[in-house]
């Protein structure tokens, strides 16, 4: 029963707080239906050393320099690490400008939010060569000037910064011109080239034999004195489960640790009534009425969606979702709008104001 009130007042307390802010880019129409556009489509950039095709949101009257809107993997206060979008400067090499954003004390600083801090140890210098999908990413010595418990973290926001782009599909480390099999300072191995596979935020709480499971990146919330945002957690599901998608909806619906400042919007009584459905990119979800945040007006809270969205679009072939209760799908969004359409995935993520 304690539990049920806390994840009431849970979802009272960020309601508010998320109606005065983004956590997407800026109106509903980011992830409210219909849109026929996924996110890797809005982020279908060349950033191999020229403009090419680079979506920005073009030059001012004035001819201030066009920007374009980047996510940067961040470090937030609770260790977490979180992608921001910024609206960065339209430049020739985008991914190698998001990399040198990542740098303590570099050009980001002042337009950090509270509580989050750049990655990249203060003075790293960078290079970047994107060959056949692989961005060989080559740091200078400051690199090797983190702190330990920071490794794992720089290793998820440079691999997660850089594979946002169309043209990466994987990335591999370099110092001084040489290929690092471990990192420099903890000696955490590197595998070969790193891709998304290597997770974010990892939580293996109650995994007793990490062999016999597979990785699942769920979406959860965060909140500070501020504002609320979205972050990654990728967990452990058992090799026996044989619907994935069922068990990330499941991972949403348990939540985050009791221990831990995360938290989920589905409440604990939210089930599917039957297997999820997946067809030409869409995977549709036919719930009980727990997943309404109004009964009366059938209505479908936004950060319930937001979390199933993201999650599930994190799994290959996955593009949009299409939500039902009880096998009807006369619901509407948090305007009171119907769903009547799948909800795609928005092209930028944690957009917030600031």
């Amino acid at each position: 029963m304690k539990r049920k009130i806390t994840y009431f007042l849970s979802i009272l307390i960020v309601s508010i707080l998320l109606s005065g802010c983004g956590l997407f880019n800026g109106s509903k129409e980011d992830i409210d239906p219909p849109k026929d556009v996924s996110y890797e489509e809005d982020l279908d950039l060349d950033v191999s050393g020229s403009q090419g095709d680079i979506e920005a949101d073009g030059e001012s009257a004035d001819g201030e320099t066009a920007t374009i809107q980047t996510e940067l993997y961040l470090i937030d206060s609770d260790g977490f690490v979180v992608p921001r979008t910024f609206s960065l400067p339209n430049t020739e090499s985008v991914a190698k400008q998001a990399l040198e954003y990542l740098v303590t004390g570099g050009p980001i600083t002042d337009q950090l939010p509270n509580e989050f801090r750049a990655v990249l140890p203060a003075d790293t210098a960078v290079d970047l060569d994107i060959t056949d999908g692989v961005a060989t990413v080559n740091f200078s010595n400051e690199f090797a000037q983190y702190a330990p418990e920071d490794e794992l973290k720089i290793v998820q926001s440079v691999t997660w910064t850089l594979t946002q782009f169309d043209s990466v599909d994987r990335v591999k480390l370099q110092m001084n011109g040489n290929d690092l099999s471990e990192m420099p300072v903890n000696g955490t191995p590197l595998n070969g080239d790193l891709t998304r596979k290597i997770g974010i935020n990892l939580d293996t709480t109650n995994v007793v034999d990490i062999t016999n499971t597979r990785p699942v990146t769920v979406y959860y919330l965060s909140q500070t004195d501020e504002e609320s945002y979205y972050v990654p957690v990728t967990k452990r599901i058992q090799n026996s489960e044989d619907n994935t998608v069922a068990a990330i909806v499941e991972e949403l619906v348990k939540g985050p640790d009791l221990s831990s400042p995360l938290f989920t919007m589905l409440m604990p009584d939210v089930e599917l009534l039957n297997e999820p459905e997946i067809s030409d990119g869409v995977v549709t979800l036919n719930f009980n009425e727990n997943i309404l945040g109004s009964y009366e007006q059938k209505l479908v809270s936004k950060q319930v969606m937001d979390s199933l969205v993201l999650s599930l679009t994190e799994q290959e072939g996955i593009k949009g979702v299409a939500i039902q209760v009880n096998g009807e799908a006369d619901i509407v969004n948090q305007d009171g709008e119907p769903v009547t359409e799948p909800v795609t995935r928005p092209k930028n993520v944690n957009t917030g104001s600031f």
